[in-house]
C-alpha cells in the first residue's frame, strides 16, 4: 500500500473509530466500511481486566507492517478495531511505531485532538500549515493542539536509519481551540529514579501543556529501586506503558512495551523489576466528576 492509499484509510478509520458508543451499530448497517476497517484482533488471555485495572500485554496489541511502517497500537487505530478497547478514558490513541530511513507520513489532516510525539530513537521530521517546520530529537517532546484543523507531515529526518516513536492522542476538554505547536527538549538524567514532567494542563508549569487535566510523567529506575506516584486528580485514572525493561505495579508484572491502567486510586507504587525500567505515566481523566 502507498502512502497516499494508507493515509486515506487510516483518516477513514481515525473518524469512525473516535464515536466508539456509535460505531458497533454503525458498523452493523454499513458492511462495507466494516470490512475496510477489518477485524484483526481475537480475544487474548493476556488482556485481562480487574476490579479497577486492565492489563494490556504487548503482544495483545494491534499490529501493523506497510513496509516503511510498522505500528503497534494499543487502542483501535486505522485497521485494527477491538471495541474492548478503544479508548483509556481519555486516551485514544497509543501508538509504538518504527520509520524506515527517509519514509513517513506526508501531509494529513488533524481536529479535535491533543497529539503527543515522543522519539525513543532517531530524529523525526515535522512541517505544517502553521509555518512550523523542523526536526524533534530524542529526548525532545512535541505536542500539538490540533483544534479547528491543522495539516502536517512527519518523516524520519535520516535516510540511513530508523527513528522510533511514540504517538499519543488524547480528547481535549474543549473542542475547536486556536492550533497551536509546541515541542521541548528535556533532561533526561532528571528522570533518574525520579518523575519528570512532560506534559500538563498548565502553560505555568512543567514540560509542555495540552488543553486537558492530563499529566504525562517518565522515570528510569535502577534495579529494584522504587518510586511512589500520586495521581492527579480523583477522576483520572493512569495509564502505564513500560518503555524499556521490567517494572511492577502490586502483583502485576509489566514487560517492555506492556500497558496496565489502574483507576479508583490515589497513589501507587512502582517498582523496577530490571535496571533502566524506563515508564510513561499517562494520568488522564477517567470518569465524570
Amino acid at each position: 500500500m502507498n502512502r497516499k492509499s494508507f493515509l486515506k484509510k487510516s483518516i477513514l478509520g481515525f473518524s469512525l473509530i473516535g464515536v466508539s458508543k456509535m460505531l458497533p451499530s454503525y458498523l452493523d448497517k454499513n458492511p462495507k466500511i466494516k470490512n475496510l476497517i477489518g477485524f484483526n484482533h481475537l480475544p487474548n488471555p493476556k488482556s485481562q481486566v480487574m476490579k479497577n485495572a486492565i492489563y494490556h500485554a504487548a503482544n495483545t496489541r494491534g499490529g501493523a507492517d506497510h513496509g516503511w511502517l510498522k505500528a503497534n497500537h494499543s487502542f483501535s487505530f486505522a485497521n485494527y478495531y477491538n471495541p474492548e478497547r478503544m479508548q483509556f478514558g481519555a486516551l485514544r490513541v497509543l501508538n509504538d511505531d518504527y520509520i524506515i530511513g527517509g519514509a513517513g507520513f506526508g501531509t494529513h489532516p488533524h481536529d479535535n485532538m491533543e497529539i503527543i510525539t515522543i522519539p525513543l530513537e532517531g530524529d523525526l521530521e515535522h512541517k505544517d500549515n502553521m509555518g512550523n517546520q523542523g526536526v524533534i530529537a530524542s529526548g525532545e517532546v512535541q505536542v500539538m493542539s490540533a483544534g479547528t484543523g491543522i495539516y502536517h507531515s512527519e518523516y524520519n529526518h535520516n535516510k540511513d536509519k530508523h527513528a522510533k516513536l511514540l504517538q499519543i492522542w488524547v480528547f481535549p476538554n474543549q473542542n475547536n481551540v486556536k492550533p497551536r505547536y509546541e515541542q521541548m527538549k528535556f533532561d533526561m538524567s532528571k528522570a533518574k529514579n525520579n518523575w519528570m514532567q512532560l506534559v500538563s494542563p498548565n502553560a505555568d508549569d512543567d514540560g509542555l501543556w495540552i488543553h486537558q487535566n492530563a499529566w504525562f510523567s517518565l522515570t528510569e529506575l535502577d534495579q529494584n529501586s522504587s518510586l511512589a506516584y500520586q495521581v492527579k486528580s480523583k477522576t483520572n485514572g493512569v495509564y502505564v506503558f513500560v518503555i524499556e525493561g521490567s517494572a511492577k505495579i502490586g502483583d502485576q508484572i509489566l514487560n517492555e512495551r506492556d500497558g496496565y491502567g489502574i483507576w479508583d486510586i490515589s497513589n501507587f507504587e512502582l517498582k523496577a523489576n530490571s535496571d533502566k525500567a524506563k515508564v510513561l505515566v499517562m494520568d488522564v481523566p477517567y470518569k465524570d466528576a
